[in-house]
């Protein structure tokens, strides 16, 4: 159970961090103060529950695109996120790819990093104190 809370925590604050950064670096997308929480609830949400669903979708009728099955999830919690008014606002093409591109790279490398830091590091360390 304490697994499953820190991948969530992990999830969001990556997911934060994401669309923080894509608000700030690529043009076209705005983030509002007042819907923020909202949206990265909504957009970690969506990704853990799409995920699954996106990957077994392709693996039935496109296999060779497995290795994007990360970036249309993402899309796809992005455009989610976005249809919650108030929070997350994309408009342009080049903005839907930059974000789509900035806060998978963000999520992917988020999720490692944490998920090694506060996972699996801290189970190796707790065996090697029992033993």
């Amino acid at each position: 159970m304490i697994r499953f809370l820190i991948h969530v925590l992990i999830n969001l604050a990556t997911a934060a961090i994401g669309l923080l950064l894509a608000g700030w670096i690529v043009p076209g997308v705005a983030l509002q103060p007042s819907g923020f929480v909202v949206a990265v609830v909504v957009f970690a949400l969506a990704q853990g529950v799409l995920g699954p669903f996106v990957f077994n979708v392709a693996r039935q009728h496109a296999a060779p695109i497995l290795g994007g099955i990360g970036l249309v999830t993402t899309l796809i919690a992005l455009l989610v996120a976005s249809l919650f008014s108030g929070g997350l606002t994309i408009s342009g093409f080049m903005a839907w790819v930059g974000a789509t591109l900035l806060v998978w790279i963000v999520t992917a490398l988020g999720g490692w990093i944490l998920g090694w830091l506060f996972i699996t590091r801290r189970v190796g360390d707790r065996s090697k104190t029992a033993q």
